[in-house]
């Protein structure tokens, strides 16, 4: 009987035995999976911290050295921080009873909304699946347990007000997550955010502005607010956010096509590898998990140059004689991989590397994702008197001597020559590296220290080829310092009860001589002062001192309110040792390079690297509420 039901399935889908053999051997090898691989976005920072703490303390591992994690994954941790729930406090027990709601799905299991210690649950059962309403949010979950989905509104709103006027910041949307077999994750979301205020017309908080020749143009300002593209806009600026993807998983790894931010390395403040920056981008992504030890993450993706290619435009409609050019922007392409071993629960070891290219088309050497691209690179492009492509190597490391301390570093060498080692040598390697602890839990539970320095030397993260700096939409995707930088981070927190925390923080941030990355010719000449022999760490330009405190309550599952009261002191100087080639001192009319002095020159560095909104001393204050954060 069961051969002829065999025959029968053959003989319909048209294949022979062995063929039906390699199909079984697939559907039975990928059929011990449990859970979906959805990314929780960094922007949810309550969750992320929650797991700080509970590594920190010993209680559960992660690996903080790549984010997002998938909601799998936070489920998972959770699952293990409540099989030791014997070593949280009561605090913590509230947290892990309060997050492990908003990832039921995850655990096979629809949510059930708590609140002041009752239980309020709002749900109707079919005949077919389950459906709860929670969060605010909607979710569905079948009897057999084989489709799963998450439907959340987004919806929030921040004020800003300080000396120069009240500031507004709305954004909605809508997100969706969907699962199916246990095998197949999909996912997007849309926000539209909106950017105003009276008497800040004009105002975009992660952009500063720079004369460049032809009139002011946006540049990324030196702060840690998300980057993004602005729509054009007379009272502020608009921009949406649309992300998603799709991912075909199993137990021990995923393959799948995104747009998300991503960070690589360690970091509380801000990661010098890969810091989620810049505005998200799409990727072809492969994890692979196949022991508890070892995890390996690569990924092909798609930047926005914001460079125009001269020889790449579209041709308008011919009007009365004349034809109109539009011309494109540059084609921009990164690969990256990382390998990360977490041989016992108090080291983590990762190291990877990376290569920015700007070919006209995708290159299929750089989808190999165990490869060294840089030999890649050489291989490729031999014989060929121009530049190659833009490689880097980074590592990062995390330790953990005992519980309630855990250190780590990470370290980005973006060029690297052994000559540049000797002392007689004048020129330096342009590298970055960063070092950080976290200090939670003891003597009183629910308190954390945290702090973090970070320097960037000269040329770190720019190239001599515009196209290939280490940038997407023109945002740095390491250190938003970028190059010649430094930069100071201390954190004090608390969580009393479940959902408040909080913070109060100082940052330092230190610009010194801006340069462009010309190497030893200029134009076929030779320069007498080469950029990368430039003493690091002079000449200061620019320096923000910032104290923040917040106060953040996680009302429901993804629904919080916050209060920020902010000083800021942003202010610029002007360096008075004589101009090099190749350095930033204001441009003229005609786009050349000009040698401002003084109080001009202070005044391009401050709008060069400071929103308008928060120049000079400033006290400012905000408030919001936030659905779907």
């Amino acid at each position: 009987m069961k051969g002829i039901r065999f025959m029968k399935i053959e003989k319909r889908l048209g294949l022979k035995w062995q063929g039906l053999l390699v199909l079984s051997f697939f559907i039975f090898h990928f059929s011990f999976s449990y859970a979906q691989r959805i990314p929780e976005a960094i922007e949810y920072t309550e969750i992320y911290d929650y797991l700080e703490e509970l590594t920190t303390d010993g209680i559960i591992r992660s690996n903080a050295a790549i984010k997002p994690y998938t909601r799998d994954q936070i489920a998972r941790m959770l699952r293990e921080a409540q099989s030791r729930d014997s070593l949280l406090s009561r605090r913590q027990k509230d947290d892990l009873q309060f997050y492990l709601q908003n990832y039921a799905l995850e655990c096979d299991t629809l949510p059930v909304y708590y609140s002041y210690g009752h239980r309020h649950v709002t749900q109707w059962i079919t005949s077919v699946s389950n459906l709860s309403l929670a969060d605010p949010s909607l979710h569905i979950l079948t009897k057999d347990k084989v489709f799963k989905m998450r439907i959340r509104p987004i919806l929030g709103m921040d004020l800003y007000a300080n000396k120069r006027g009240l500031l507004q910041h709305r954004w909605y949307g809508i997100d969706m997550q969907m699962d199916i077999a246990h095998h197949l994750s999909i996912w997007g979301s849309i926000r539209d955010n909106s950017w105003g205020g009276q008497g800040v017309n004009g105002s975009k908080i992660s952009y500063g502005w720079v004369n460049n020749g032809s009139g002011l143009s946006p540049v990324p300002a030196l702060n840690n607010i998300p980057g993004s593209q602005y729509k054009e806009a007379n009272y502020g600026g608009d921009f949406s956010d649309s992300r998603g993807g799709i991912s075909l998983y199993t137990w021990w790894g995923s393959i799948g096509v995104q747009r998300e931010r991503i960070q690589w390395g360690d970091a509380q403040h801000c990661s010098n590898i890969l810091s989620a920056h810049n505005p998200a981008v799409p990727m072809l992504t492969i994890q692979l998990t196949p022991c508890r030890w070892f995890q390996f993450d690569y990924f092909h993706a798609w930047l926005p140059s914001n460079v125009v290619d001269s020889t790449y435009y579209y041709v308008e409609q011919e009007q009365e004689g004349v034809t109109g050019r539009e011309y494109r922007p540059a084609n921009k392409f990164m690969a990256a991989n990382m390998f990360t071993f977490l041989p016992c629960k108090y080291v983590q070891f990762s190291f990877g590397n990376s290569i920015v290219y700007a070919e006209r088309n995708v290159q299929a050497q750089y989808f190999i994702p165990i490869a060294f691209f840089k030999s890649l690179d050489h291989l490729f492009t031999k014989g060929i008197n121009s530049e190659n492509q833009n490689s880097q190597v980074f590592a990062s490391i995390t330790v953990r001597p005992t519980d309630h301390l855990r250190l780590y570093g990470s370290f980005f060498l973006d060029e690297f020559k052994f000559a540049r080692l000797k002392p007689s040598n004048p020129e330096h390697n342009p590298v970055s590296y960063l070092v950080g602890f976290n200090w939670s839990g003891w003597p009183v539970r629910g308190l954390a220290l945290r702090g973090e320095f970070m320097r960037a030397y000269i040329a770190c993260y720019t190239h001599s080829i515009k196209v290939l700096d280490y940038t997407s939409n023109s945002y740095n995707m390491g250190h938003y310092m970028g190059d010649n930088s430094q930069s100071i981070f201390l954190q004090l927190s608390y969580r009393p009860v479940r959902g408040l925390r909080l913070m109060l923080d100082y940052t330092r941030d230190t610009k010194y001589r801006s340069y462009g990355y010309f190497r030893d010719y200029i134009a076929g000449s030779r320069v007498e002062n080469p950029i990368i022999a430039q003493k690091p760490f002079s000449g200061k330009i620019w320096c923000n001192d910032i104290i923040n405190f917040r106060a953040v309550y996680e009302v429901f599952n993804n629904c919080y309110a916050h209060v920020d009261i902010t000083y800021n002191n942003a202010r610029a100087y002007a360096p008075t040792s004589p101009r090099i080639d190749g350095e930033d001192r204001g441009w003229n009319a005609d786009g050349t390079s000009r040698n401002l002095a003084g109080a001009e020159l202070q005044s391009y560095y401050l709008d060069k690297y400071t929103p308008a909104y928060f120049q000079g001393r400033t006290l400012t204050f905000t408030c919001g509420l936030s659905f779907g954060f």
